[in-house]
């Protein structure tokens, strides 16, 4: 007995009470995902990672365009050298400015300045490389969002399968009830007529009971593998419960699967353009001790009233920098980006062995599952035949109601086992496919 309770736990799916007045929404494979792909949030998280690595790849256009800001700037001041200026730009000095008392204790002065200021960025190879590694980053994030849907597809599928064997359980698990109450019919029968024994009546009574303690289990998983296909589908599965249009195949199609690990799987696809965002950093920090070509400009409007423009003047020039020596943080940021270039090679080189080692795994398992829906397959097929003999023979008084009992528990544990065996060679295969993609 306990044997058929693990199985119709299904693995995944605990204990929940099903309410008579919940809605029963009919949902097919092929919606769900539509849904799921539109709706799920471990979806919603990737994409918003792929928007903020865009969002770095777009800054780095500062490399090639200009910035320029504007400003307007008003001061008072008895500042000797600052009054001397202002009036300088305001383009308003006379000769008694020149005057050593006006000079040295000038009288307030106002200045409101519009500065318009613009730099162009000319010569940065540092940059250059800067921005290859965002783009690198970009890409990669984009190619793990494609990877993230294809394992939230897997995830869906196998969601849907388990509501399914939820709903086949039942249904095994009904035909045994009925079952069941027909043996305890025939058997109440036979205790009237003084042909058994209470003890034989009691044992059939509490097989009956267990079937029905285990029927009411197994309708309560129903909320649970709804709850969590509805977790994937981000819907609120508060009293209404999901219901497969199509129902699990108990048949096997055998196919040959590739069992060779592609370097264009999504995923390892991401790992490499991550290395190589790495690997542009490192670049980018060894172009730092090269120099800089930079262009600056600026158009000014100088006046003694507010947003005046009575005098103006321009300035435009070119800068070389270069950094000959800042303390060993340049030094120390390329050694920094050497090590984390060398720590995504080793990253990317153990997920590749890890995932080969998950797809050997893999397919052996499939092996096993096929051989286990076959030997499962024949068991329930076994146990069928031996329970229509137990039940004929016992109709006839020629055997016992406990070797009755006995056929029938088996006979629905074999069912099960089959039942559960086709899922998970489903399932594995599907997940074959998935390391394979």
């Amino acid at each position: 007995m306990k044997k058929i309770n693990l199985i119709v736990l299904l693995g995944t799916i605990s204990i929940s009470t099903i309410g008579y007045s919940q809605d029963t929404l009919t949902i097919s494979k092929k919606d769900i995902w539509q849904k799921a792909s539109d709706k799920n949030l471990q979806i919603k998280i990737a994409n918003q990672d792929y928007k903020s690595a865009q969002a770095d790849y777009r800054q780095s256009n500062s490399l090639f365009l200009p910035s320029i800001t504007a400003s307007h700037t008003a001061i008072s001041t008895t500042n000797p050298l600052m009054a001397f200026g202002s009036k300088l730009n305001q383009e308003i000095l006379t000769a008694s400015d020149f005057n050593p008392d006006m000079l040295n204790n000038p009288a307030k002065t106002q200045n409101f300045a519009t500065k318009f200021e613009i730099q162009q960025p000319l010569i940065n190879i540092d940059g250059i490389y800067g921005r290859q590694a965002a783009k690198s980053k970009m890409e990669a994030f984009q190619l793990q969002t494609e990877r993230t849907k294809e394992y939230l597809e897997l995830n869906v599928s196998k969601a849907f399968m388990q509501l399914q064997l939820a709903y086949k359980a039942i249904k095994v698990l009904e035909k045994a009830d009925v079952t069941g109450k027909a043996n305890l019919k025939l058997v109440e029968n036979y205790f009237k007529q003084g042909m058994l024994q209470k003890t034989d009546l009691l044992n059939v009574q509490v097989r009956v009971n267990e079937i029905t303690n285990q029927l009411q289990y197994a309708k309560s998983n129903i909320q649970n593998a709804s709850d969590y296909l509805g977790f994937l589908l981000n819907e609120d599965t508060t009293n209404k419960v999901f219901k497969p249009i199509e129902e699990l195949d108990n048949t096997i199609s055998i196919e040959v699967v590739n069992t060779q690990l592609s370097d264009n799987r999504k995923d390892i696809q991401a790992m490499n353009k991550s290395t190589e965002a790495y690997q542009k950093m490192l670049q980018s920090s060894k172009m730092n001790f090269f120099p800089r070509l930079n262009a600056f400009g600026s158009y000014e409007l100088y006046d003694r009233t507010l947003f005046g423009t009575s005098a103006k003047g321009y300035l435009v020039g070119a800068q070389l920098s270069w950094s000959l020596f800042d303390g060993y943080k340049s030094i120390g940021k390329m050694e920094k980006a050497k090590a984390d270039f060398q720590k995504s090679e080793i990253e990317t080189q153990q997920y590749k062995a890890q995932s080969q080692l998950d797809l050997n795994k893999t397919n052996r398992q499939l092996k096993d599952a096929e051989n286990k829906v076959n030997l499962s397959k024949l068991a329930f097929e076994q146990s069928q035949e031996a329970y229509r003999i137990r039940q004929n023979r016992f109709t006839q008084g020629l055997e016992k109601t406990t070797d009755l009992l006995q056929s029938e528990t088996q006979m629905i544990q074999k069912e099960l086992e089959y039942l559960q065996s086709v899922f998970e060679y489903n399932f594995t295969k599907q997940y074959l496919q998935f390391l394979t993609r």
